[in-house]
């Protein structure tokens, strides 16, 4: 099997080796099969397609609706929507969770804007018609919980892009583009137990205060989070070999 790509865009080591972590835990996989480029610490080179299975953009501490973007912001923009803008043109397999859905729908003409932003909770999740027949949701109850955590969301899709799921305070919770394309609003490698380490490190940026994170993660773990594990195992035995299907 091709190694697995992960780009990060986390400047604390804490966060981006949690992620990391949460990454290879839920999807079954070693350190030598996701690599990990973190975009926001280096210009990002260019990345050979045909060298992986699969590519995966985890959350970030950026907002594409930032009012203020700094140098690295901006570059990492650069970078990752020029990559993105590759992917969807060679239908190369691709997972963006969190910022990655923002970073995929505005470089493929949607819109991302601060309407649908989520607090930090486990969220229940509707699959639409089209994400019931999904190959990659397949088994995947209806509806599910997963965590999200987010100050904007994907409001108009892009063009081309499918719909697979929705959520009561975000329309846009799952998308697919081409047939290998896909990104997700929520985050399919956090459980409780990593929320609470993520909050306490964003703790005072935007999604919570110190004192909230206790009954967030508490809400959290009162949930079934078991079926949305089943998402990354899933990308990784569908794309994990030469030629998707």
């Amino acid at each position: 099997m091709r190694p697995f790509l992960l780009l990060g865009t986390r400047a604390e080591d804490d966060a981006a080796d949690d992620e990391y972590a949460g990454f290879l835990r839920y999807a079954g996989l070693r350190e030598s099969e996701l690599h990990r480029v973190r975009v926001e610490a280096a210009p990002l080179p260019t990345v050979d397609l045909t060298a992986y299975s699969g590519i995966i953009l985890g959350g970030s501490p950026f907002n594409a609706s930032d009012e203020r973007k700094g140098e690295v912001q901006q570059r990492v923009e650069r970078d990752l929507a020029a990559l993105a803008r590759r992917v969807v043109e060679a239908d190369v397999p691709f997972l963006g969770a969190c910022y990655g859905i923002g970073l995929l729908g505005l470089a493929m003409g949607g819109t991302v804007d601060r309407r649908f932003g989520e607090a930090p909770a486990a969220v229940e999740i509707s699959l639409t018609e089209r994400g019931l027949a999904d190959p990659l949701l397949a088994g995947m109850p209806d509806p599910f919980h997963a965590i999200v955590g987010h100050k904007e969301a994907c409001a108009v899709l892009p063009p081309g892009a499918v719909l697979l799921a929705s959520s009561a305070g975000c329309p846009t919770q799952m998308f697919r583009m081409g047939r290998h394309v896909y990104a997700t609003q929520f985050h399919p490698e956090l459980d409780a137990e990593s929320l609470e380490r993520r909050l306490h490190i964003y703790a005072g940026h935007g999604y919570c205060e110190p004192e909230e994170v206790a009954p967030i993660v508490a809400q959290a773990e009162s949930v079934d989070l078991t079926h949305v594990r089943s998402l990354l195992p899933a990308f990784v035995e569908r794309f994990g070999h030469p030629a998707p299907a």
